[in-house]
């Protein structure tokens, strides 16, 4: 008994103690001091270090698998704009950034109404638009998709578009709708975009056709194709926005440069998208009548496909339906008119070239079925009179030609037909029937 109470009034040792803090599952400790208070302070600081150390660490593994991923995208990130030679992604470094670029934009902006007020040379407002557009584009790549990143893509493209670098300036406007849709400067975007294909028209118009295309010298144009290139921009404002302002405005400038450069097929479709899409639009009447003459261009003659006629035929019935008041003007009811008769006369000539062609090979039934379509269908052109000469010509003639080498037939008859082979299985019917009777 005294040995039990020795060992029960002693202090555990301090291997002992480490022992019970390091144990992975929670026990009953003995006490340090008989002390109530000292024995609940301890067991509360014994609980908490053992539920801690048994704690599942799978959360824990996912978190630190979770922030090395994340440390690790972001140092290949650093690598990638190291190698690259972009800004590093810094959104402090980015504010400060746009900050200089601003100033920078400012100043030259009011050096060039500067400039443009007293009529001065220029001096170097290009320059530093130039300067600030490299500026604005170090803040997009410091902190990229992001408010900031669309405001400085958009004052890139601007700088660069008063610094006269329109190519440039079209790649960025581009690349800020194709990253941000539906941003907040997509009207002033399309605006800007419209005025930089319309100046490349004019400046391809006015320019002189020469052997030698290529742009080397002026960075207000691309290198090549500088109509083409417009004519891409004009498409892309129509795709960037296609209920924008000025969506129907760049359907109809493409179509009249199509027009320009004689590509009838394509003007015709970027008017029948105008008619089909932009019913409000201020163009909705021209590009009915424009769409009536290319089609009428793109009709390749009588031995080709009379199916354009037939359309260009329906367009001329819808504007006459559609716009009754524009028809009460002379000028325009005549072009509608000369239109419609242009269209009579194709057809009536794709009718009496293929009447024509069945003349020639002895079906005059055939052909008098389309010269009588002439007559029905087209009395008042030319060629009626001239399809009313044919049929009395090939009146009486046989209705189809002759068979040829009639003779072979006989001297080659053809073998009668036999007939098929017909083999009869018995019906599983029968055998039953069969069956049951025996």
């Amino acid at each position: 008994m005294p040995a039990q109470k020795h060992i029960r009034n002693s202090k555990p040792s301090r291997v002992q103690t480490q022992r019970s803090r390091s144990a992975c599952r929670c026990r009953t400790v003995p006490s340090l001091t008989r002390s109530t208070v000292g024995r609940a302070l301890l067991m509360s600081v014994l609980i908490v270090v053992a539920t801690a150390s048994c704690a599942p660490t799978t959360l824990h593994a996912q978190e630190s698998s979770e922030t090395f991923w994340d440390s690790s995208k972001k140092r290949a990130d650093r690598v990638a704009r190291f190698l690259t030679g972009r800004e590093q992604a810094d959104p402090v470094r980015a504010r400060e950034l746009y900050q200089e670029a601003d100033a920078t934009f400012r100043a030259a902006a009011i050096e060039a109404s500067t400039i443009a007020r007293d009529g001065e040379e220029e001096g170097d407002e290009k320059s530093e638009f130039a300067s600030a557009a490299k500026l604005f584009q170090r803040a997009a790549e410091a902190e990229p998709d992001s408010a900031l990143a669309q405001d400085a893509l958009f004052m890139q493209a601007e700088s660069l578009f008063f610094a006269d670098q329109l190519p440039a300036a079209t790649d960025v406007y581009q690349k800020l709708q194709k990253d941000f849709p539906r941003n907040r400067h997509s009207d002033r975007v399309a605006s800007r975009l419209f005025e930089i294909t319309q100046y490349w028209i004019d400046t391809d118009k006015a320019r002189p056709r020469g052997w030698w295309a290529l742009n080397l010298f002026d960075p207000t144009r691309p290198r090549l194709d500088t109509e083409g290139h417009a004519i891409r921009v004009l498409d892309q404002i129509r795709y960037d926005d296609p209920t924008g302002r000025l969506a129907d405005d760049a359907t109809m400038a493409a179509a009249a440069e199509y027009i320009r450069q004689g590509d009838f097929e394509m003007a015709d479709e970027f008017l029948k998208d105008l008619r089909d899409t932009f019913p409000d639009s201020d163009h909705f009447f021209v590009a009915h009548l424009l769409g009536i003459r290319a089609k009428l261009e793109i009709y390749g003659g009588p031995h080709y496909s009379g199916l354009v006629l037939e359309e260009a035929e329906k367009l001329i019935e819808q504007t006459r339906q559609r716009f009754p008041e524009k028809m009460q003007d002379q000028e325009i009811a005549e072009m509608v008119a000369r239109a419609s008769a242009e269209v009579a006369y194709r057809r009536a000539e794709h009718l009496f070239e293929r009447a024509r062609y069945r003349e020639k090979r002895g079906e005059n039934r055939a052909a008098a079925k389309y010269y009588q379509s002439i007559l029905d269908d087209y009395p008042s052109t030319p060629l009626a009179d001239q399809a009313r000469e044919r049929l009395e010509g090939i009146d009486g003639l046989p209705p189809v030609p002759p068979e040829r080498l009639t003779w072979l037939q006989a001297v080659f008859p053809d073998s009668e037909k036999s007939p098929p082979l017909i083999t009869k299985f018995p019906s599983r019917q029968s055998e039953d029937n069969e069956t049951m009777l025996r």
